[in-house]
């Protein structure tokens, strides 16, 4: 059993409004909920000039774009890194224009919390005045659909609201953040969602993390910037993000730095629906999850319990079953378990879908091949940007793989403490996948001189664990510089991945993944042949090659003619035990009429085109019934569908017969009830599947056959018919047999077999041609699609597209009809008779006086039904000897290196992960005031911020800055 997935081949790239929804964190527009009123749509997008100001001043203004993209609102800098925000338009309460100066567009929004942001329109007036009716008209979609009543009761889930209240009270919070058990042993009630920390605590200890001066410093933030919905993310967002994120709100701010947020406020109730409607179903990911339930962070005191598995298991089933196509994967757990300690299974399940669908695209597939994709981006960068490291590990042998695979699978939780990986991950949801780039270069160099001395992979793994357990420790111990002994390891480390390693940019690893993207399919594919073809039960008479040229045919048809999707089987339909099989990719009809084409000569229509301009060779796939009572015959398990094992099964049946073999094969075919007979209509039809296979041969040699079979066929059938009781006579008084009912057994298989023999053309085809009419020959590779770089790679793209190219050759044909240089010639299946002779047939089998029977003289009326056009005309008449223009070639090589070798080489080392002790959850009281004294938390804080501070271009002038700061002044017009 195996899965043949053809989604690497079918990528494409993102287009830009595609790039620019990824950007701004929105979620793809399916999942946008549908509008109450059907006759209103979607307005369109736009984008428009803008300079974005605060309502209180506190900021500086910046110019950039301001975009409407119903259902959001969304705005950037010009660097595209500065300020940016995501606003759901629901969370819009009012939109004024302001009295300004002369010439001056400015519109004030009102978000629902009071939130007051100017937006200065520097585009014409025109494009000004179109941005602000299709505003306002999707404004008046989203009170249509009920969103905006929504938001308040959305907010009550986000603790956000609750640390900004000023009637808040945290007398039930211990100081990192996890709530004060009462009586009865339980955490307080709350209405914001948590995760396991809240009962179980956060990992650290609250002082050494100074929870409290961050709390503080989120806090006057969140008053000023906006919350959870409604954040604006400017520059000190993301210093203070690189500082790291207090406790509480980690798990809020993740899903609003990852867009996650969206998808929970415009689907409330998914996931208890999802787990409600897959109750008690069990299949392969389901075991898979509960084998790596008890291997997910087991340090951590949550999953000692039964409150954190249960969690994790509810959350990683509804992963999977939400995506049966990808199910479940190693590794996932490790996330899963990680973000389940700072959220909710609401907010779990939608961040997963987020992280594996745009953060980490590929990574958690049954390929893995955007690990391994990145992987390879990695090592070109290692060699781009540490030429001696990756040298030295060239000349010993090290794989890269080995330690960096974990790496990014994890993003670093299984790696290093988690209070230091926690940190990595909120950069992460921050500046998105460059962050696992650029730390894992920084970490690489700092370890440089140490690297340089190891000689196997051993040594490297072992290396870097020690590195990781000491990242709390002085970068400095030496130091006479008090401030430099106080930066740790990882300090040292965050300031060289984003000061050093800034080169590293999005559009880089973009570039960098088109560049090898090709490179690293082969090697999927490639490995992915072997373990289909591994997997068969039996390979029958055919040799491992041989069943490799099967698996490219059919790999080449599931691309053209994508077969179903692999679905789960409703709960009613489980066995008792609730157990579904391992799925495995089958073939409907379609598909097969494709694979057969390409195996079987007379399945295709193959034409050479000559019209003066070109010559060309044009194969169509055929349709006949033949071909569907194929596709029934080999389906053995009567599930209207073929597996590979199916079609191996079915090709062994037919291309190593003999004589009598293929004689009987075909006889079976035709035998629709299986009851050893062939009745008349079945002799028909039988005849008809001839006139098919022979339809373009060379002269009448073929069709003297067909004919002479069912002459042959007829009186020979009649003639071992049992005497009835009473012969009746025509009117010459000659004895006449009665009719037979179409449906009576007329001709068994003996009978079938003598009429076969006793013609020349007819024996020769069952003897050889049938067999070899089946061709298996190396297929040539097929070519990846080519990703459209540059402006004019997309116009290139847009004009070489298939429909394009069937209109310019039927164009140059119909020109070539004009000046009458226009000819088809058809390739003869077989192509055994060159000449327009016919053989000599063989004397009949039967003797004068069996051959008056009422059935030959019949034969006009009882024609086969629709027999298939067999053309005279000169333009499209085979000639002799009319051979393929073109002859398959063995596919280029391909590196047969097995790319899952790393994958299985990091699982023991992703699955295993040592204790730290810097992650054990402490009380205020276990550490002793002495270790703080004279140690100032707030400006420590600030320190560490000002540490990460770069300067951020507004992109404005003086005089421009002077015009926002009256704008904020300014009355709205009346």
């Amino acid at each position: 059993m195996s899965v043949i997935s053809t989604a690497l081949r079918n990528f494409k790239e993102p287009s830009k409004e595609e790039l620019t929804q990824i950007f701004f964190s929105i979620p793809p527009s399916a999942t946008a909920p549908p509008a109450k009123d059907s006759d209103s749509e979607d307005v369109e997008s736009m984008e428009i000039n803008a300079v974005l100001s605060l309502g209180e001043g506190e900021e500086d203004s910046y110019a950039g774009k301001l975009y409407v993209m119903s259902p959001y609102l969304t705005f950037t800098s010009l660097d595209r890194k500065s300020v940016r925000f995501t606003v759901p338009l629901s969370t819009i309460r009012r939109v004024e224009r302001l009295n300004a100066r002369a010439g001056i567009y400015a519109l004030s929004l009102s978000t629902w919390h009071g939130m007051k942001i100017v937006v200065q329109l520097t585009s014409l007036r025109p494009t000004a005045d179109l941005f602000c009716a299709l505003l306002r008209d999707a404004l008046k979609i989203e009170l249509q659909r009920g969103q905006m009543k929504a938001v308040k009761g959305f907010a009550k889930t986000c603790y956000s609201e609750v640390l900004i209240s000023d009637t808040a009270s945290t007398a039930n919070e211990q100081e990192d953040g996890s709530l004060i058990e009462n009586a009865s042993g339980d955490a307080a009630e709350h209405a914001y969602h948590g995760g396991l920390g809240l009962k179980f605590k956060f990992p650290g200890d609250p002082k050494k993390l100074r929870e409290a001066s961050k709390v503080k410093l989120w806090t006057t933030y969140l008053k000023n910037h906006g919350r959870h919905l409604t954040l604006l993310r400017y520059p000190q967002c993301t210093r203070l993000v690189q500082v790291g994120l207090p406790n509480r709100l980690r798990g809020e701010m993740w899903e609003t730095l990852s867009g996650s947020i969206y998808l929970r406020f415009s689907n409330p109730g998914y996931y208890e629906k999802v787990l409600e409607e897959n109750q008690g179903r069990q299949n392969t990911s389901t075991e898979d999850i509960e084998k790596d339930l008890h291997r997910s962070l087991p340090e951590y005191a949550g999953y000692q319990s039964e409150d954190g598995i249960g969690a994790l298991r509810r959350v990683l089933q509804a992963y999977c079953f939400n995506h049966p196509d990808l199910g479940y994967c190693q590794a996932m757990n490790i996330l899963a378990a990680a973000i389940l300690i700072y959220m909710s299974e609401e907010q779990a399940f939608w961040l997963l879908e987020v992280l594996c669908d745009r953060l980490l695209p590929g990574y958690f597939s049954p390929s893995m091949h955007g690990t391994l994709l990145d992987q390879r981006v990695f090592e070109s960068l290692v060699q781009r940007c540490l030429p001696i490291i990756h040298d030295h590990f060239q000349s010993v042998d090290v794989q890269l793989s080995v330690a960096s695979l974990p790496w990014f699978l994890s993003l670093f939780i299984n790696s290093m403490p988690m209070v230091f990986a926690f940190r990595i991950v909120d950069c992460f949801f921050c500046m998105g996948p460059k962050v696992l780039f650029q730390v894992g270069l920084a970490i690489l160099k700092i370890n440089g001189e140490k690297l340089l001395k190891i000689q196997d992979d051993g040594g490297f793994l072992n290396h870097m664990r020690d590195y990781f357990a000491s990242l709390g420790e002085s970068a400095h111990p030496d130091s006479p510089d008090p401030r430099a002994r106080a930066i740790t390891r990882f300090q040292e480390l965050l300031l060289i991945s984003f000061r050093e390693f800034s080169v590293i940019t999005d559009e880089m690893i973009q570039s960098e993944r088109r560049r090898y993207r090709s490179e690293i399919i082969h090697s999927i594919e490639t490995f992915a042949k072997r373990s289909a073809i591994r997997n068969l039960k039996t390979l029958g008479r055919f040799t491992k090659d041989k069943a490799g040229y099967i698996y490219d045919a059919l790999y080449k048809a599931i691309c053209f003619i994508p077969p179903p999707p692999i679905a789960l089987a409703p709960p009613a339909l489980l066995d008792p035990e609730g157990q579904e099989e391992r799925p495995e990719t089958r073939i409907g009809l379609r598909t097969f009429q494709y694979f057969l084409s390409e195996i079987a000569t007379w399945a295709r229509d193959e034409k050479i085109v000559t019209n003066g301009f070109q010559q060309r060779v044009d194969r169509e796939v055929a349709e006949h019934e033949f071909i569907d009572r194929m596709f029934f015959f080999w389906d053995t398990s009567a599930r209207g569908s073929l597996s590979f094992q199916d079609l191996v099964n079915g090709l062994d049946g037919v291309m190593f017969n003999d004589l009598m073999e293929n004689i009987e094969w075909f006889f079976n075919l035709h035998d629709k009830n299986k009851d050893g007979f062939l009745s008349k209509d079945e002799v028909l039809t039988l005849s008809e599947t001839f006139l098919f296979i022979f339809r373009y041969e060379v002269g009448d040699a073929y069709l003297g056959a067909v004919s002479r079979f069912m002459t042959n066929a007829f009186e020979y059938g009649d003639a071992l018919l049992p005497d009835p009781p009473e012969k009746s006579v025509n009117a010459d008084g000659e004895p006449q047999t009665p009719s037979v009912p179409p449906n009576q057994p007329y001709l068994n298989l003996a009978t079938f077999r003598m009429v076969v023999l006793a013609d020349e053309v007819l024996e020769s085809f069952f003897e050889s041609d049938l067999s070899a009419s089946f061709r298996l020959e190396p297929m040539p590779g097929m070519e990846l699609p080519v990703s459209s770089s540059g402006f004019l790679g997309d116009i290139w793209s847009q004009i070489a597209t298939d429909s394009n190219k069937k209109l310019f050759n039927l164009f140059t044909d119909e020109v070539g009809k004009t000046i009458g240089k226009h000819q088809v010639i058809h390739k003869p299946s077989i192509g055994r008779y060159t000449n327009m002779e016919e053989p000599k047939p063989h004397q009949s089998l039967l003797g004068p006086g069996l051959k008056k029977s009422p059935s030959t003289q019949s034969l006009t009326s009882s024609a086969p039904k629709s027999p298939p056009k067999i053309s005279t005309s000169s333009s499209t008449l085979s000639v002799p000897g009319a051979t393929p223009s073109q002859k398959s070639s063995p596919s280029s090589a391909i590196s047969t290196n097995n790319p899952m070798g790393m994958v299985n080489a990091a699982n023991a080392a992703l699955m295993e992960r040592a204790k730290f002790a810097i992650d054990d959850a402490k009380d205020e009281d276990d550490l002793d005031d002495d270790d703080l004294e004279g140690v100032d938390h707030d400006d420590h804080v600030m320190d560490e911020v000002d540490a990460f501070l770069e300067a951020h271009d507004s992109g404005l002038s003086e005089a421009d800055k002077e015009v926002a700061k009256d704008l904020l002044k300014a009355e709205p017009v009346k």
